[in-house]
């Protein structure tokens, strides 16, 4: 079975990947202070956050598709997100935990605008019973989680990847897929977290997939 390929999900999928071919109006809107901030010595990230409360910023196609498939293979049935956004990768990830015979991925998201509308794409899409938001600072809300991971994906603030990661490790399951987007153009940023999972070879293997932005996958050994 493929849930992606049912009507209904595919249907809004692909409506939200149209809508967020769309992001560059909010980038060009952000442009001005994102300028104006490094004349000021700010980071770029920061002075466009007032901004980015309207982008999705999402997965592509292929990067989904991806996702759905190390779930599904896993069989991952306790999935973890970091960074909802619209909800566009929670629905691949509530569709391959669906297939997979049941379970639950746990969603995390600040934004009170982005969350609301992430609520009204799983419902759409039929997958809200699948999913279960945390709404606020996700190294606060993720501290509720007890049972063990079996696909931890990274799509938040990169500066707060690492410390997510770091909180959740008691929890990765052996075999568990970690998956962290944006490898590349925060590569800066992300330097601390893929030295982390690249310099322990006795608890993780890592390497770069090339989907997207560059995708840091890794698996607890």
């Amino acid at each position: 079975m493929n849930s992606l390929e049912t009507p209904r999900i595919a249907s809004v999928l692909a409506d939200l990947h149209h809508c967020a071919s769309h992001d560059w109006r909010v980038f060009l809107r952000a442009f001005p202070s994102v300028i104006g901030g490094a004349l000021r010595g700010r980071d770029a990230m920061e002075s466009a956050k007032p901004h980015l409360k309207d982008a999705f910023i999402p997965i592509s196609p292929a990067q989904g598709l991806a996702l759905y498939q190390f779930a599904r293979a896993r069989r991952a049935q306790h999935i973890v997100e970091f960074g909802a956004s619209f909800g566009i990768s929670t629905i691949y990830l509530a569709a391959a935990v669906r297939d997979n015979g049941g379970g639950r991925v746990i969603t995390t998201e600040i934004e009170p605008g982005k969350i609301s509308r992430a609520r009204e794409h799983w419902r759409r899409a039929g997958v809200d019973p699948e999913i279960q938001l945390l709404e606020g600072d996700a190294l606060q809300t993720l501290r509720v989680i007890s049972q063990p991971i079996d696909l931890l994906f990274l799509d938040g603030w990169k500066d707060a990847c690492l410390p997510v990661l770091q909180l959740l490790e008691p929890h990765l399951a052996p075999g568990a897929c970690v998956l962290c987007d944006d490898i590349k153009g925060f590569r800066k940023t992300l330097k601390p977290y893929v030295t982390h999972v690249r310099s322990r070879p006795l608890t993780y293997v890592s390497m770069e997939l090339p989907l997207g932005d560059g995708l840091e996958f890794t698996v607890v050994v």
